[in-house]
């Protein structure tokens, strides 16, 4: 875009999310979009609809509001307190009729907020992204989809084919709208000096069966504690560690609890190493009802580990079965512990399947090929280019 003499100016961009990405694998896709958008053609704002002093602590903690500063993104705080706490959106209402060029909604909340106030404000460009299919049983969200965010939406993003066919195929969303944009990671920071064995109090030789997600019911935790209870009584000194924080903790716990795992399966909570405790898998298990595609996933492709996953949602488009991974049915423990046995019966298998995951995500799924999928929608839909003309449909 120019200003009137010609000169080009920075497109104003507004981000919208739940959380600020400490957790969840959309918000944090966010947010290292937003810190990595070109400063010299972008001006981004990550506005945050469901603040707290609680997220604040958690955020100041974990240095996320000091990276968005010294990357020259604005932070738009909003204390949302409900569905129908209108008041609280008035920050983003004020910077929206401001003028800002373009409003990116990420989840269906989000999406749906992103519509309505993108609309009255009259906002030149609007993007919907939707992060992980969940609609299976929820006409309203589909409802929405369609009725509501798609119409309003300039570009409606995907993260997976399988999810792009779908919204065009399930929920009739118009396919001149769709767009495919893979998910990516950045590289992963330095190791840290500590012990993780030795501060879990895990000997060097036990096996580590590990697993990185929010404790939600679409992560079917249960079923890979069940697996752990198989493998448990095959596998001696083995150690299955579940990291991340959410409220179907007390329900798994009480799992745990009852099949007498308490000496094998370790909740570990919220980390801020989790880097340095994927290092000490030496296999990683995604047990999923229903996914995008999960950075989690992308992040032990990353580590070269070796991945038994439930063949849902964008999973089988980034993890080959047999060359980079290993894919079972969903819901099925017997079958996710046969597969992870064999990984840690097999140390060759293991490796070179860890290897195959490692090119994989290196070549297709790193966060720079992101952050320039998303560069061009923006610009393409400021310069009046339409989502088709922008590779939608295809």
């Amino acid at each position: 875009m120019h200003d009137a003499d010609g000169q080009g100016r920075r497109l104003r961009v507004v981000t919208l999310v739940d959380g600020i990405g400490l957790a969840g694998g959309a918000e944090r896709l966010a947010r290292e979009v937003v810190l990595r958008l070109d400063p010299d053609r972008f001006e981004p704002t990550l506005c945050v609809s469901r603040w707290s002093e609680e997220r604040a602590r958690a955020a100041a903690e974990a240095g996320a509001l000091a990276g968005l500063e010294r990357a020259g993104v604005g932070f738009l705080p909003l204390r949302r307190r409900g569905t129908y706490d209108l008041l609280s959106w008035r920050p983003l209402w004020r910077l929206l009729r401001d003028g800002i060029d373009v409003l990116h909604g990420h989840k269906i909340g989000s999406n749906v907020w992103a519509a309505v106030l993108g609309t009255l404000a009259r906002t030149p460009a609007i993007v919907a992204h939707e992060h992980t299919w969940s609609f299976e049983g929820q006409p309203l969200r589909k409802l929405l989809d369609r009725r509501l965010i798609a119409p309003r939406a300039d570009a409606f993003l995907a993260v997976s084919e399988l999810d792009r066919r779908r919204m065009i195929e399930v929920e009739r969303i118009d396919p001149a709208k769709v767009i495919f944009v893979p998910n990516g990671i950045p590289e992963p920071p330095p190791r840290g000096d500590v012990d993780v064995r030795r501060e879990l109090g895990i000997g060097r030789e036990a096996p580590i069966v590990g697993t990185v997600c929010a404790l939600r019911p679409q992560k079917a935790l249960d079923v890979l504690i069940d697996a752990a209870a198989i493998l448990a009584r095959r596998i001696d000194g083995l150690r299955v560690l579940i990291v991340g924080e959410g409220p179907e903790r007390p329900a798994l716990e009480r799992r745990i609890a009852e099949l007498g795992l308490a000496a094998t399966v370790v909740m570990l909570g919220h980390r801020d190493d989790v880097r340095d405790l994927i290092g000490e898998f030496d296999v990683a298990a995604c047990s999923s009802d229903f996914e995008g595609t999960p950075l989690s996933v992308l992040e032990y492709m990353q580590a070269a580990l070796p991945i038994v996953a439930t063949r849902v949602g964008g999973i089988p488009d980034i993890v080959a079965d047999g060359s980079e991974g290993m894919l079972v049915e969903p819901r099925d423990p017997a079958a996710l512990a046969a597969a992870v046995a064999r990984l840690l019966g097999d140390r060759d298998l293991a490796a070179r399947l860890g290897s195959g995951a490692r090119e994989r995500q290196l070549a297709e799924f790193d966060i720079g090929v992101t952050v320039r999928a998303v560069e061009r929608i923006y610009e393409g839909l400021a310069s009046g280019l339409t989502a088709a003309e922008l590779g939608a449909g295809r």
